[in-house]
């Protein structure tokens, strides 16, 4: 099965159904209509990557492949609020704070890029969710500091995720220092904004190519008195 869209013909044809949905909640009228194009093109490929992963998964039929796609378009977001609760990720995250992500439908080189801050499950807790910046991905060299240690290459889908907090040792920052390698299959978002309170907030320092790929998403859907209300909840 293949799936046919002409992106600027359904951008045209959508722009202003969208703008009718978000107007209340995404203040457009604070967004230019460029950054609403491409706005829109992004949530019209998560749609589709998120529907064609579920149809490849066995989730969804081929008959509902359309509907889902227009589902998610039109009824989801491209982020959620992720709380952050430790001091690995200090001072880029200095502990507790409410954290903006943008969801990634699958995780691979063409959308997660080396410097992202990244939220991957937990390799040793699967129902817990880590923030750690990527360092290298598959194809990457590893050297220890320590002699004793060998080199190694991340094989395919592989990468490697580790804290920033310099005052932390190997083992408490809980990292790639200790559990090794992670799949790229296991990281779900890549954080883009983050509220300590509402004056210390701001956008999180990612990729070059990863920043202009967001900006769009972000002047869309980035509400920080929403993130502040649930800092204090």
């Amino acid at each position: 099965m293949f799936i046919s869209i002409h992106l600027e013909t359904v951008v045209l044809l959508l722009l202003r159904s969208v703008l009718d949905t978000t107007q209340q909640c995404l203040h457009p009228a604070m967004v230019s209509l460029s950054t609403w194009f491409r706005y829109i093109a992004h949530k019209l490929e998560y749609s589709v990557s998120l529907s064609w992963k579920n149809y490849k998964g066995g989730q969804i039929t081929d008959r509902e492949v359309g509907d889902v796609v227009w589902k998610n378009f039109f009824q989801g977001k491209l982020t959620y609020f992720h709380w952050n609760k430790g001091e690995e990720m200090t001072p880029t995250i200095d502990g507790k704070a409410v954290t903006l992500v943008r969801k990634l439908p699958t995780a691979d080189p063409t959308r997660v890029f080396v410097g992202d801050v990244v939220v991957l499950k937990d390799p040793e807790k699967p129902n817990n969710y880590l923030v750690r910046r990527l360092t290298a991905i598959e194809g990457y060299e590893m050297v220890s500091t320590d002699e004793k240690d060998e080199s190694f290459i991340l094989e395919k889908d592989q990468c490697w995720v580790v804290a920033e907090n310099e005052k932390l040792k190997a083992k408490e920052a809980n990292d790639s220092r200790t559990f090794g390698p992670v799949q790229m299959t296991d990281i779900v978002g890549r954080v883009i904004y983050y509220l300590q309170s509402a004056v210390d907030h701001g956008r999180v320092q990612n990729s070059h190519f990863s920043m202009r790929k967001d900006t769009p998403v972000l002047e869309v859907e980035l509400d920080v008195d929403e993130m502040a209300k649930s800092h204090k909840a």
